[in-house]
C-alpha cells in the first residue's frame, strides 16, 4: 500500500513538472502563437483529460503511457509561416489508407476549436 502511495505521489509529481515545462515552453513563444498555444493546452486538457503533458524535442506535447499522441509547436520552431498541431502514431486518427496527422494553424475560432477537441478525443479513445 505505501509503495502504491509512492507511486502515486511520484506520477502526479511528474506530471506537474511536465505541466510547468509545456507552460514554460508556451510562455516563450512570441505572440500571436503564445495566445494559441494557451488555448490549445487548455483544449486538449479538457478533451483528454487523461494525457500527461511533457515537452517532446522542445514542444509542447501530452503523452498516454509515456507515449506522446499530440503536440503543437509555434512558427519559430521551424521558421514556418504558421502553429502547427500534429499527432503521432499512437492517435486513433485512422480513416482508410489517408489521413491528416498535422494541421496549420493561423487563427482559433470556435469552429476550429471545436474541431480539434474533437480529433483529440478521437485521439485518445
Amino acid at each position: 500500500m505505501n509503495e502504491h502511495a509512492t507511486d502515486t505521489t511520484k506520477s502526479a509529481a511528474k506530471k506537474a513538472e511536465g505541466e510547468r515545462a509545456v507552460l514554460d515552453a508556451i510562455a516563450a513563444m512570441p505572440e500571436p502563437h503564445r495566445a494559441m498555444g494557451e488555448r490549445l493546452h487548455a483544449i486538449i486538457k479538457a478533451s483528454a483529460p487523461t494525457l500527461s503533458p511533457r515537452l517532446w524535442y522542445g514542444m509542447p506535447a501530452c503523452a498516454r503511457d509515456g507515449k506522446v499522441v499530440c503536440f503543437f509547436r509555434g512558427s519559430q520552431k521551424f521558421k514556418e509561416r504558421y502553429m502547427t498541431l500534429g499527432f503521432n502514431d499512437v492517435a486513433n486518427l485512422d480513416d482508410g489508407r489517408l489521413w491528416p496527422i498535422a494541421f496549420a494553424l493561423t487563427e482559433l475560432t470556435a469552429a476550429e476549436e471545436a474541431r480539434i477537441g474533437a480529433l483529440v478525443e478521437k485521439a485518445v479513445s
